[in-house]
């Protein structure tokens, strides 16, 4: 009874708080609070779901999510960045408010627990399986390994169909999690696919998955369109469906308990697809991700689409509410995301709610190989049909020093071939677009260039468009606490590499020092000799 007055409670609070001429629609409370399946790809750009009209990828667990709940048109990522994108999932907060935790490869203070913490705390039985948060250092807490997404599941494993999937059973683990649940215990449970990341089996897409080059209807334009690069996106497809086959098994353990109605699940990525101008940059293909949620037992009017623009940070607070659990009572940090309740409760499709017109996004430091482990500092705003971005280090190369590799982006053979068209002049454009330098301002209109090649910014026609989402974006920076707002975005540049073994990796490696194997891709210096130093030169040639 307790535990049905506080879902109540949750639900009159939301209630009274909806804005004026929403119409939501008062669900009936389960008679249980509602477990939390949530299911996180790792590195999937929107709209690569078959649910989303994609003809080359085929994910029916997604699908069968999305026609059975919510499927939004508009979910973003504000860090197009594995840690940072989901320290901002797990705290609601953006990753400029997340002091380390907004880099890569960070430690995440203490200070900022997260929703799966707060749930577990006696009312919610909590666990993951595969990736949680990472990579980074999370610390300790009472001398145990802090662990941000619950306790880890991750025993069993499976013989996946190439050696780049990983062999944890995603799904055999998530039914073991389920058997040690105590019985009429809620449960909040983290599938993070370590799929479709990197590395790839070259060509697994088509001589394992059976698909054909011809079946992509369009390569982004920012990449030279040849049968090699079309294998590399049938490569991600496999693996993408690869995940998606663990989800509908995961759907089928639900179905098997009686857990299926009582459900909310989500099913997204932590940021963009593993390619150049993707992941690790601040543009559509980086951040603009899929989202699918499902809740029969909540969600009014299953089988939405909704165009509502939604932010990684409001998942976490949708999740407390659900729950009945006030964040400010469990020491979490505030947070800067609104539930997704009021979407979840309403008839409409389309524009649910007006209020939930734009989305802020950036960056500060991804992985190495600038010097003094200098990162490339973003924000940005997707408001009114454009995106505008601001870049505040622009003599900084902004995918990556080149003398080191340009390591923001993944290697893989399209990096390659678009480090290698800056050879000739009518292809050099590719390597301009993914791996050139930048100027402080950008703007594109999205509706007819979701590629964001047709830079606006210099534009006198849109300069007023540029300066109200400039202004607009600052503002809200500042009410936002963001350092870079205040002459102090430097310290994000101070805060150290969890790992110490890519602490001055650029430094280490201008000195011929043994760095870390892995983070540089030799063949991708054979086109740029006119950057390397004699020193790098030589030894990025193997001599």
């Amino acid at each position: 009874m307790k535990k049905n007055q506080v879902y109540i409670a949750a639900i009159a609070t939301l209630l009274f708080s909806l804005p004026c001429g929403l119409q939501a629609q008062t669900p009936h409370p389960p008679a249980r609070l509602p477990n939390i399946l949530f299911c996180i790809a790792d590195d999937a750009s929107y709209p690569f779901m078959s649910a989303y009209g994609c003809q080359w990828v085929h994910t029916p667990g997604f699908d069968e999510v999305a026609r059975n709940g919510i499927l939004f048109n508009n979910a973003y990522t504000p860090n197009a960045k594995c840690a940072p994108s989901r320290s901002c999932i797990l705290t609601g907060r953006n990753s400029w408010q997340l002091e380390a935790a907004a880099n890569h490869v960070a430690y995440l203070p203490a200070k900022f627990i997260t929703y799966a913490e707060a749930l577990d705390s006696g009312r919610y039985f909590v666990g993951y399986t595969g990736k949680g948060w990472a990579p980074g250092d999370a610390g300790t807490v009472n001398g145990k390994k802090r662990e941000p997404a619950g306790k880890p599941y991750n025993r069993i494993r499976t013989v996946p169909p190439t050696r780049q999937i990983s062999p944890i059973d995603y799904a055999a683990n998530f039914r073991a999690f389920m058997k040690e649940k105590p019985r009429g215990q809620p449960f909040c449970f983290w599938f993070g696919g370590f799929e479709p990341h990197r590395p790839y089996a070259f060509r697994s897409g088509i001589e394992k998955g059976g698909k054909s080059v011809t079946a992509i209807d369009k390569v982004p334009p920012f990449w030279p369109d040849n049968d090699t690069i079309r294998a590399d996106m049938l490569d991600y497809a496999f693996e993408l469906e690869y995940f998606d086959k663990q989800l509908v098994k995961a759907l089928q353990i639900l179905k098997e308990s009686g857990e299926l109605d009582n459900t909310i699940i989500v099913v997204t990525a932590d940021n963009g697809m593993p390619f150049p101008r993707a992941k690790g940059q601040e543009y559509e293909y980086s951040n603009h991700i899929p989202l699918a949620v499902m809740w029969k037992n909540g969600i009014q009017h299953p089988g939405r689409i909704v165009d509502d623009f939604v932010s990684f940070i409001d998942l976490a607070p949708t999740f407390l509410e659900v729950a009945g659990v006030d964040p400010g009572r469990t020491g979490m940090q505030p947070i800067t995301g609104k539930s997704l309740t009021d979407i979840f409760y309403s008839s409409r499709e389309g524009t649910v709610n007006p209020q939930r017109d734009h989305v802020l996004i950036g960056k500060e430091r991804h992985d190495v190989g600038r010097p003094h482990d200098e990162g490339y500092p973003i924000r940005g705003i997707i408001a009114k049909g454009f995106l505008y971005l601001h870049n505040f280090k622009t003599d900084r190369w902004p995918a990556g020093n080149p003398e080191t590799g340009y390591l923001n982006v993944d290697g893989s053979p399209t990096k390659t071939q678009v480090i290698q068209s800056r050879k000739t002049p009518d292809t050099r454009k590719y390597w301009e677009w993914s791996l050139g330098k930048r100027q402080p301002d950008e703007l594109y209109r999205l509706q007819s260039d979701r590629s964001c090649l047709n830079d606006l910014s210099a534009n006198p026609e849109y300069r007023h468009i540029l300066d109200t989402l400039r202004t607009q974006l600052f503002t809200e920076l500042k009410a936002q606490q963001d350092p870079r707002m205040y002459g102090r975005g430097d310290i994000f540049d101070q805060y150290p590499y969890a790992n110490p073994d890519v602490r001055n990796f650029y430094e280490k490696y201008s000195r011929g020092e043994k760095v870390r194997a892995g983070w540089v891709n030799p063949t991708d210096f054979d086109t740029l000799p006119e950057f390397l130093p004699a020193r790098m030169k030589n030894r990025a040639s193997g001599q």
